[in-house]
């Protein structure tokens, strides 16, 4: 378990890769809880991604659903077009916390 001196130096976002597939799922999910035990927030930067994998999807939507059941922002930040586009087709965007162009337009 980490302590309070583990905590990450480099507090912020969680940056997405452009490539977020399965091989990178695990990666995120210890960057999620790390940010989850020591920032209190979860805040997702995901402006560079060009493409998301199903395992990726179910670690966001699995952060969001824990964040909010313990009274913990969650936040997608900049989500590039790729991003919106791919959890949109997936019908997943209410899901992660996205707004589509169309609820934006309303």
């Amino acid at each position: 378990m980490l302590s309070q001196l583990d905590a990450p130096q480099d507090a912020g976002p969680i940056r997405l890769l452009a490539h977020n597939s399965t091989v990178a799922a695990e990666d995120l999910r210890v960057r999620l809880v790390i940010a989850a035990d020591f920032e209190g927030r979860i805040e997702v930067d995901a402006s560079q991604v060009e493409s998301i994998g199903q395992a990726v999807l179910q670690l966001l939507i699995a952060a969001r659903v824990d964040a909010e059941q313990n009274g913990m922002p969650f936040e997608i930040l900049n989500p590039s077009r790729a991003f919106v586009d791919r959890v949109t087709a997936c019908r997943l965007a209410d899901a992660i916390g996205v707004a589509t162009e169309k609820e934006v337009l309303l």
